[in-house]
């Protein structure tokens, strides 16, 4: 599985909606600026709608306020920034196509509509329902100061051409570090219906996997970690022999464990352990040998 898979399959992302997406520190879509590679991630401070300039835009038909910030990459915009005011509105507009043109190109493919420059907005409307941006071509935002920050309609089409999963980074902390329980599977066997009516306190259940064989991680019932990376649970009818306390994972460690498997924790003697089938515990114990074998000591039978 590939970290995007796996985010999909947890409820954290099966359940995202668009405006949550769209509302996440993570967000980061990728796009180009003209020549250059960049991504649109949430804009940490957002100027003043003073201090933009607002502009009518369509996607299609659909009528939309795209406010833009003062930035180095727009030159020619930038000498007459402070007196534009004073610029006649054709004179400003034909500047701002120029210059702007790849913003407005970015844009336009990300919605999947055409866009068409109208004319100047407005800066009285509210933008309370605006989602604010910055273009930058480094995915933290680090870039001096290079970043094209603007803020645009939230409308219904915006929001679910941002709003998918794909354009989450996952690599960023507010994901990496959400936690997930997981169980420590030492071993997995056939256990017939009469030995498991018959278990009884003081009961040794042979374990040879221990110390041969590395265990695996169950992961929220979701998914299995073991050398051959990260794959989806399958429930199956074997018994099987787990540490009897969770572990707790990152999300972030998960996603690492799909190109590097990690250590997982061996049994050390006396580990408390239990013994389930079809999901269920049926017996708990401790873990000690038989001879040259490791085994678990039934306690307690369920």
């Amino acid at each position: 599985m590939k970290p995007l898979d796996i985010l999909s399959a947890l409820p954290v992302g099966a359940k995202a909606t668009p405006d949550a997406i769209l509302d996440s520190p993570a967000f980061a879509l990728p796009g180009r600026l003209g020549d250059e590679a960049v991504w649109l991630r949430p804009a940490t401070v957002e100027p003043a709608a003073a201090e933009m300039i607002a502009l009518a835009v369509t996607f299609g038909d659909e009528p939309h306020t795209l406010r833009l910030a003062r930035s180095p990459r727009f030159p020619e915009l930038d000498k007459i920034w402070d007196a534009r005011a004073d610029v006649p509105e054709a004179i400003l507009l034909a500047l701002v196509e120029r210059e702007v043109g790849p913003l407005f190109q970015l844009l336009e493919n990300a919605v999947r509509r055409q866009m068409r420059l109208v004319g100047l907005a407005s800066l009285a409307q509210s933008p309370e329902r605006d989602v604010a941006l910055c273009a930058s071509a480094s995915l933290r935002g680090n870039d001096d100061g290079q970043s094209v920050c603007f803020s645009l309609t939230r409308s219904a089409t915006v929001v679910a051409a941002f709003g998918v999963l794909r354009n989450l980074d996952l690599s960023h902390e507010s994901i990496r570090a959400r936690t997930l329980s997981a169980a420590v599977d030492y071993a997995a066997f056939a256990l017939p219906d009469a030995d498991r009516a018959s278990l009884a306190p003081g009961d040794a259940v042979l374990l040879p996997e221990i110390g041969t064989v590395a265990p695996r991680l169950v992961v929220d019932g979701r998914f299995v970690i073991d050398d051959n990376g990260v794959q989806p649970f399958a429930a199956d009818a074997l018994a099987h022999v787990r540490a009897a306390e969770d572990l707790t994972l990152t999300l972030g460690a998960v996603f690492d464990a799909t190109e590097t498997p990690p250590a997982r924790p061996t049994a050390p003697p006396g580990a408390q352990l239990r013994l389930l089938r079809s999901g269920k515990t049926v017996a708990t114990g401790r873990l000690d040998r038989v001879g040259e074998q490791s085994a678990l000591i039934v306690e307690a039978t369920l």
